[in-house]
């Protein structure tokens, strides 16, 4: 790690706030959806034992660099981590369980997809040590799981779901609205069947075109038809606030809904701008190490990921001291995410004495609110929360 004493913030272990996570990224999946923009790749075959030593290597470095932390959560990510052998995340888990201690809660996260469910595999990661699935279900009807580039039937995400619940306390799945030709009234009739099935959590994002994409390749060649308009997409956002309110899925984040103590704890770990290691091609982290806080990142590639794990007992690819202004930034563009809000008195520790942040204006205009020793979206506020972030950061 560089060192760089100007990179100092003002309360070195800040991120004691927000706790210590660990996130994997497993890169592959068995095809490439038109709308994702995530790191992932297609594969025809894939040496897990391999990929074994290099994710057991980077947890060993990883914990040298953080010894004595208490881990809150790990999270498997992708790509489709279902695709990964129940031994290979068993492997994982014992080492992590070696090498750190664990919080009394502790949360263990694996992605999953319908097409790569089946009862021996979830069986064997609730052995392993997964106590929490958050299932990418996407839509409950076959046309737009189509129009989605999904590969299974909503038939089969209902099967690998009751699979799921079968297995685990803790299970999440993800659905996408605003999607093409979508009607207000179906996304209700949908939302309100997705609620009388979910467990105790319920991630739900409007559809983003990205570039890079092949939805954003489309959309710029006018080809995207069917996307809802502004109008349509905000009414389809306060019909979600409106169901999953009543249902008992508040909204504790912008797309997050969940139960009374249900709430994603390795998520709040981001939000509450918490420290957390990122293993596996693409896998971003921040990390305060001798009262300095680095952003790092990993190389994208799978192959060149696990050359650089091999070759040189590293996958980090660069580590930047953040400087006080760009933590402070970061530390608001999070928190503000989650819905009640950042703590005022963190705010100012970490605000840098020469950081102009005016946020008095936003309050008179309703945009955001102070209760309880915090500052926060109202609910005007929260749907433009792009909006709120660049006035209040002067960008």
């Amino acid at each position: 790690m560089p060192s760089a004493s100007s990179s100092r913030v003002v309360l070195p272990e800040d991120w004691e706030n927000g706790g210590f996570a660990l996130y994997l990224h497993w890169p592959f999946c068995q095809s490439k959806c038109p709308y994702c923009d995530f790191n992932s790749h297609v594969a025809a075959e894939i040496d897990q034992a391999r990929w074994e030593c290099a994710y057991l290597s980077e947890i060993d470095r990883v914990a040298e660099l953080t010894s004595g932390r208490v881990l809150r959560s790990v999270f498997f990510g992708g790509g489709t981590p279902s695709l990964m052998h129940p031994n290979l995340v068993a492997a994982i888990l014992e080492r992590i369980r070696r090498s750190w201690r664990t919080s009394n809660s502790f949360e263990v996260t694996l992605e999953a997809n319908p097409t790569s469910v089946e009862a021996g595999r979830f069986a064997g990661y609730r052995d392993a040590g997964v106590n929490r699935i958050s299932m990418g279900i996407q839509a409950l009807n076959d046309p737009d799981l189509n129009a989605l580039g999904r590969l299974h039937s909503a038939a089969e995400a209902l099967k690998a779901f009751e699979i799921a619940r079968r297995l685990f306390d803790r299970v999440s799945f993800d659905l996408i609205y605003a999607r093409q030709d979508q009607s207000l009234a179906a996304w209700r009739e949908e939302l309100g069947r997705a609620l009388s099935l979910a467990v105790d959590h319920l991630s739900l994002y409007q559809l983003t075109i990205e570039d890079g994409t092949a939805f954003g390749a489309r959309a710029a060649a006018g080809k995207l038809r069917g996307v809802p308009d502004e109008d349509l997409a905000a009414d389809l956002y306060e019909a979600t606030q409106e169901l999953c309110e009543n249902a008992g899925f508040p909204a504790y984040e912008v797309s997050n809904h969940a139960k009374t103590g249900a709430q994603s704890l390795h998520n709040r770990v981001y939000w509450e701008y918490g420290d957390y290691a990122g293993i596996g091609p693409g896998a971003h982290g921040r990390l305060t190490l001798g009262g300095i806080r680095y952003a790092t990142d990993t190389p994208r590639l799978p192959g060149a990921w696990l050359e650089q794990v091999e070759a040189h007992g590293t996958g980090e690819l660069s580590s930047e001291a953040l400087t006080p202004e760009e933590q402070f930034s970061e530390f608001l563009l999070m928190g503000l995410r989650l819905r009640e809000g950042v703590d005022l008195t963190r705010l100012d520790r970490l605000k840098p004495d020469d950081f102009a942040i005016n946020y008095k204006e936003l309050i008179e205009s309703g945009h955001l609110e102070i209760a309880g020793g915090r500052l926060r979206t109202s609910d005007l506020g929260r749907p433009v929360l792009n909006a709120v972030l660049r006035e209040i950061l002067g960008a």
